[in-house]
């Protein structure tokens, strides 16, 4: 995977093997365990206590090799100082490259050693997920819980990684002072913002990432995307990235992600106006929204395949199609149609680009740009979300120009077609299109990209034979514990992305299924809420356009402030499937009180419980796509049927429902319109529930 300056010799390699957990003794432990229990209940406290020794020997065995190694890459360090001291004084310009190569050295040794302790971890967690599956107890919530916060636990210290922040800071400085063979250095505490440009830093920094999974809220929003990670890039790999990184060109696709949004929502305050206005019912505005939805569901899986060849060419296509789609919406009042209303709405849809967005985002932004580009995706699509209605709101006029009406109804088509147009001259002019042959290079794998990640050190030959198991014993592992996790995998296997929706569905665990499950509920319950916000409130309490257009906007701006306090904060302190099962809980109290029983529907009522199941469904969202982003298939983070799509298809398709409910719950009339779409709602929330706790011990 990553291509070292200096393998390591074959006697080292012998040593390390030593230092891996000893998977196979494990293996064997729980079977012996399985036996035991089997015979005697009573063994069961002996059991947790032998496992429990047991596995803190092996965790022991990796730490102390781990302090070890890091002592000697310490006393290598020291001597380059020594050496960086005295050329600096003799400014040799070729003997400061050879030692600047010399800490990239370093860099890669201590990268290799990170993998050591991410295989070790593997095997870790696989162990764990095997006692609680073959012995029935939940024995890595007790081993977990006891270890994590105590002051001598060996697992702790392994993930505190401090000495290994002290030698990456190390090499950071010192290869920031060697940038320059003049003399005019730049020290990285002087300007802690500037950007660290050796990519073997931000290779570190990730697979540290990686092993820490940091929850701030710069790495919670990007996981909020779902742009899966793939493994370390190499270093050819990062240096294609950064040749096809251009900052227009992803501003421009950020800015697409969220004049998609504020065309998504720009309309849901006065669709029921416009529906009544060209003589249909009010409750035909959740076909009038959903259409879009119907559109995209198609529309994501042809851009997710456009992209695999260009990324230009499906934003024109896009800006394009939107063009159309808002005109023919805004000219349906002066036709009088409401098929063309539709139509509208439907090519709105058929210009969704949000798996282009995606893409571009994973195929054409360096690894150290990445994180902040995906937060900068979710942070567009949630400020879109709420300056749709909030532009609505703004939009209450009246008035004819060549015979064309322009009023609240068909404003936002007229606005967002002009966005569009704007948008396409930019995308046109400035848009910089990434050679073809570098995408297909980062989309097809080399033949021997495999055997280089064995050769090269991420799995080297003979370095993790504890660890992984032979192709028998591998096959009898699989067959003992079919939902055993994604790491697995075999290194072949990985490297392949999927080519059908049939492939991609094979390769869906149980629990990353019931996840899919509740992203199908929370969007459902949202979309009810949002899409029908005009219906009910002009019902029940009388609220005018504007009204309405500051209610969603409201609802759409509590979107980043909740995802900073759960990114930042809550993530930290619970579990994050603790936190999913909560949000679950209180979208379904939400769903609850929202019901009109007996008593009088009162605005308080509506607000609060509108409030509380649109805040906790977001929470639910962020926390559920980030479980998502690490359990799911590292071959699905390529390709056309990535996990992004798969997301965003379940959520089109729950938009679609919802919609589609709101359309047909209209012929019992408006006195039963809120309690009938809801019912839907409170059977997927509390199926979805169920679902969680059972197989809430295999969400990681």
């Amino acid at each position: 995977m990553v291509a070292f300056g200096k393998r390591l010799k074959e006697t080292q390699i012998q040593e390390w093997q030593g230092y891996y957990i000893n998977y196979k003794l494990m293996k064997k432990k729980v079977k012996n365990y399985v036996q035991q229990i089997e015979v005697s209940e009573q063994s069961r406290e002996y059991v947790l206590k032998d496992f429990s020794r047991i596995l803190d020997k092996q965790i022991e065995k990796i730490v102390l090799f781990l302090l070890e190694q890091q002592g000697e890459l310490a006393s290598r360090l020291f001597i380059l100082g020594q050496e960086h001291d005295v050329l600096v004084q003799q400014q040799d310009g070729s003997k400061l490259s050879e030692l600047q190569q010399s800490y990239r050295d370093v860099g890669r040794e201590l990268l290799q050693l990170l993998f050591f302790v991410e295989m070790n971890a593997i095997g870790v967690r696989k162990i764990l997920k095997k006692f609680d599956k073959r012995c029935g107890y939940k024995f890595t919530n007790y081993y977990v819980k006891t270890r994590a916060n105590h002051p001598y636990s060996q697992l702790r210290q392994i993930f505190k990684h401090v000495g290994v922040s002290a030698v990456v800071g190390t090499i950071s400085r010192n290869l920031a002072d060697l940038q320059d063979n003049k003399g005019n250095y730049t020290s990285i505490y002087d300007h802690p913002g500037l950007p660290l440009q050796d990519p073997i830093i931000g290779s570190i920094n990730q697979a540290v990432d990686r092993l820490t999974n940091s929850t701030d809220f710069l790495h919670y929003l990007g996981k909020h995307a779902l742009i899966l990670p793939e493994e370390l890039p190499t270093p050819s790999e990062d240096h294609a990235a950064n040749e096809r990184y251009h900052l227009m060109s992803l501003l421009l696709n950020l800015a697409n992600a969220f004049l998609y949004m504020v065309n998504t929502y720009i309309i849901v305050p006065t669709a029921d106006d416009y529906s009544m206005s060209l003589g249909a019912a009010a409750t035909l505005c959740g076909a009038v929204i959903g259409s879009m939805a119907v559109a995209q569901v198609f529309s994501s899986v042809y851009f997710s395949a456009w992209s695999n060849k260009s990324y230009m060419k499906p934003l024109i296509f896009s800006s394009i199609v939107l063009l159309v789609g808002n005109t023919l919406y805004a000219l349906a009042y002066d036709f009088n149609s409401i098929c063309l209303l539709l139509v509208g709405r439907l090519f709105c849809g058929l210009g969704s680009a949000r798996a282009v967005n995606r893409r571009y985002i994973t195929d054409c932004v360096p690894l150290h740009l990445r994180m902040k580009a995906s937060a900068g995706f979710v942070s567009a699509s949630a400020l879109g979300m709420a300056c749709g209605p909030a532009v609505a709101c703004l939009l209450q006029t009246n008035f004819k120009f060549l015979n064309i009406t322009f009023n609240q109804d068909t404003l936002p088509g007229w606005i967002m077609a002009l966005a569009w147009f704007i948008y396409l001259l930019c995308v046109w002019t400035t848009f910089r299109e990434p050679p073809m042959e570098e995408i297909e290079d980062v989309l097809l794998p080399k033949s021997n990209s495999v055997s280089g990640k064995i050769e090269n050190g991420f799995v080297q030959k003979g370095i993790t034979q504890p660890l992984l198991l032979s192709e028998e014993e591998t096959k009898q592992d699989e067959d003992e514990d079919q939902d055993c996790d994604n790491s697995e995998e075999s290194a072949e296997e990985i490297q392949k992305s999927v080519t059908s929706i049939v492939s991609a569905y094979k390769l869906l665990t149980p629990s990353v299924k019931v996840q899919l499950l509740i992203y199908f509920m929370l969007k459902y319950a949202m979309e009810i809420l949002l899409a029908e916000s005009s219906v009910v409130t002009t019902y029940y309490f009388i609220w005018s356009t504007s009204n309405v257009a500051v209610f969603l906007a409201f609802l759409g701006l509590t979107v980043l402030p909740v995802n900073i306090v759960v990114g930042s904060y809550l993530s930290n302190i619970f579990e994050e499937r603790q936190v999913l099962l909560a949000s679950e809980i209180l979208v379904c109290l939400g769903i609850v009180l929202s019901f009109h029983v007996i008593i009088p529907y009162s605005v308080p009522q509506y607000v609060c419980s509108a409030l509380i199941t649109f805040v906790a469904a977001e929470v639910l969202e962020g926390v559920n796509l980030n479980l998502l982003s690490r359990v799911m298939s590292s071959r699905l983070s390529k390709g056309t049927y990535n996990g992004g799509l798969l997301s965003t298809e379940a959520g089109t398709l729950a938009r679609v429902f919802a919609d589609s409910t709101i359309t047909l719950a209209g012929y019992w009339g408006m006195s039963r319109l809120l309690n009938v779409t809801l019912l839907p709602s409170l059977f997927i929330c509390i199926f979805s529930i169920i679902a969680t706790c059972f197989t809430y011990n295999s969400m990681y």
